[in-house]
């Protein structure tokens, strides 16, 4: 179960990402996967927007799908990109 105060923690971890560069990864199938890259641009309260670099398109993500590691998010550090994980104790690390 996901409580509140851990949507709030990832939440207030993202805001110091604003502006940097993100890929973020998942599965639409068993078999089928999908990499999008872009800049995260906005934050709210249960979601985060990304512009992707392709097509200036905005997608948004929920916190509750990093969380629940439906989805893999890499962020932009200098020149390399460090894994966010979220370990069973369900703090946030980057690798």
């Amino acid at each position: 179960m996901i409580f509140k105060n851990e949507i709030a923690n990832l939440k207030q971890d993202f805001e110091g990402y604003v502006g940097k560069k993100i890929i973020v990864k998942g599965n639409t199938t068993k078999t089928k996967g999908f990499q999008k890259e872009g800049v995260i641009d906005k934050i709210y309260s249960n979601i985060f927007v990304i512009r992707e670099t392709d097509n200036d398109r905005n997608i948004t993500y929920s916190y509750t799908d990093v969380l629940t590691k439906s989805i893999e998010v890499k962020i932009q550090n200098g020149e390399e990109f460090n894994e966010i994980i979220v370990d069973d104790a369900l703090s946030i690390k980057e690798r």
